[in-house]
């Protein structure tokens, strides 16, 4: 299990972006909302969807999940 947030502010793209803890594009805490532990990406993104409409996976470190 991991640790996953996700970013308040929306990229250029509208979507705010799933991180994994730990990932070397992680925003600063106070930019984030915590989202809990997840075996997967897609948990969390579920989980994030619950705070804004328009959500995808960091590129980085849940790729997967990465629409753009």
């Amino acid at each position: 299990m991991a640790k996953y947030y996700v970013n308040k502010q929306p990229e250029s793209t509208g979507k705010h972006e799933v991180h994994q803890s730990g990932c070397s594009h992680l925003p600063s805490i106070g930019q984030l909302v915590y989202l809990g532990d997840f075996d997967s990406c897609s948990e969390a993104v579920i989980e994030a969807e619950k705070y804004f409409i328009h959500v995808e996976g960091c590129e980085f470190c849940c790729s997967g999940c990465h629409m753009s």
